[in-house]
């Protein structure tokens, strides 16, 4: 058997798993993020976890390349760029660096993007040539497929949707700017609408009565579903805005299907309603009845893993092994 080895890093843990190009995930790992050790011992701790897995999992089977998701990755460059959340240099030369130690074909990309790859081999994008995945969690990641080629842009940093304007002098983000989408449309950003609401209004709510600095966007959540007004009202005041800029980002992508995956994606229909609701309401013409708005189907899997080994299996291997050489 012919497998893949996606690998999802994150500031707190990296997982990585054996992948088929069916999708089936053979096993799976992982490890703490130490990124307090320098990187590349970081890394060759990683690839000798992987081929532990291998030798216990799949000792027959044929390593064909490696696809890593990892904050700020860059596909052009095959590097970590600037990670805010990690504590190594500015560039790290991932791909050449497992390239090296495995002998493997490597790619690096960024999670969101390995998140869209995953939806179009493996999810609910497959055979759809042109769609936009969003990624709802800590922050607000994004992947655009258009002609179905994920886009990278110029420098490798296409599809920053979380870093659109989405109120004029808003919410300070971690980009240094104001107003960001992700300060609003993410777990921490539904937070701080519920606070903002119960700061300036009087609807009752069981959370008025918490600690403010304990609450959460998944008490917030249970307490939505159990019909609390003022948690139903931070889920649509948050689908109002996410909705309102998906119809902007599809007057110039004109994307068939846009796909919600991430922690606040998993809330359901209390996310998915309002922001479908305002989508709707804003989008041109032109496009009413063009584009499904979805909920990912890969929640309960380990998509990051799937959308890395994924990235792998779409790509000319041979092209990419002489990438980073």
């Amino acid at each position: 058997m012919n497998l893949m080895i996606g690998v999802d890093l994150g500031g707190t843990y990296t997982k990585f798993g054996l992948v088929a190009e069916k999708g089936e995930l053979i096993a799976e790992n992982f490890i703490e993020t130490d990124s307090s050790v320098p990187y590349d011992v970081f890394f060759a701790r990683l690839y000798d976890e992987i081929e532990r897995l291998k030798n216990r999992f799949a000792a027959s089977s044929k390593m064909k390349g490696i696809g890593i998701g990892a904050p700020s990755g860059n596909y052009l460059s095959g590097k970590i760029e600037n990670a805010s959340n990690l504590n190594w240099p500015d560039y790290i030369p991932v791909a050449k660096m497992m390239t090296k130690l495995s002998g493997l074909p490597v790619a690096v990309t960024n999670d969101a993007n390995a998140a869209a790859l995953g939806e179009m081999k493996y999810g609910i994008a497959k055979g759809v040539n042109n769609f936009i995945s969003l990624t709802l969690g800590t922050g607000l990641g994004s992947g655009i497929v258009i002609n179905g080629k994920l886009v990278n842009g110029q420098n490798g940093h296409a599809g920053e949707l979380g870093h659109m304007i989405a109120v004029t002098n808003g919410r300070a983000c971690g980009c240094g700017r104001n107003g960001c989408l992700e300060t609003y449309a993410s777990a921490p950003g539904l937070l701080k609408t519920l606070l903002d609401l119960i700061d300036s209004t009087e609807t009752d709510s069981v959370l008025r009565d918490l600690d403010h600095s304990s609450i959460t966007a998944k008490d917030i959540t249970r307490e939505a579903a159990e019909g609390d007004q003022l948690s139903l009202d931070a889920f649509d005041k948050t689908g109002q805005i996410l909705g309102e800029k998906l119809a902007d980002a599809v007057a110039f992508l004109n994307p068939a299907l846009i796909v919600l995956s991430g922690g606040l994606a998993n809330s359901g229909s209390l996310i998915l309603d309002p922001t479908k609701k305002h989508f709707e309401k804003n989008l041109l013409n032109i496009f009413k009845g063009t584009v499904s708005l979805r909920l990912s189907e890969m929640s309960k899997k380990n998509a990051a893993i799937l959308g890395a080994a994924a990235m792998m299996w779409e790509q000319d291997l041979s092209a990419t092994n002489a990438q980073y050489a």
